[in-house]
């Protein structure tokens, strides 16, 4: 097999593609219409539904941005951490005397 590497995802987005085109055509020539009542308080369940999906998918895409530029560095051999300044992580005690404390 000559296969390159992520070759599969392509495939599988063309038949994705595809799928939801059958699907969304098949959906608007066999559709009817439904006379329906929909209650108001559905539409908080769909606003949450909503919101889930947007922050899941900002998370995702926080986290593989982050993987990118972390390769990207690393790939062009840029160090993030150059002009860094770092403190020490010394702890000092005093005793209440040596402060003027009683």
């Amino acid at each position: 097999m000559n296969r390159k590497r992520g070759a599969g995802i392509g495939v599988f987005l063309k038949y994705a593609v595809f799928a939801l085109y059958v699907f969304g055509s098949a959906m608007l020539l066999f559709g009817t219409t439904a006379y329906a009542y929909i209650d108001p308080s559905v539409m908080t369940y769909v606003i949450q539904a909503v919101a889930g999906i947007v922050i899941a998918l900002g998370a995702v895409f926080g986290i593989y941005f982050r993987k990118m530029k972390k390769a990207l560095f690393r790939f062009l051999r840029i160090d993030e951490n150059r002009n860094k300044e770092v403190e020490s992580d010394d702890v000092v005690y005093h005793r209440p005397e040596e402060v003027g404390g009683k």
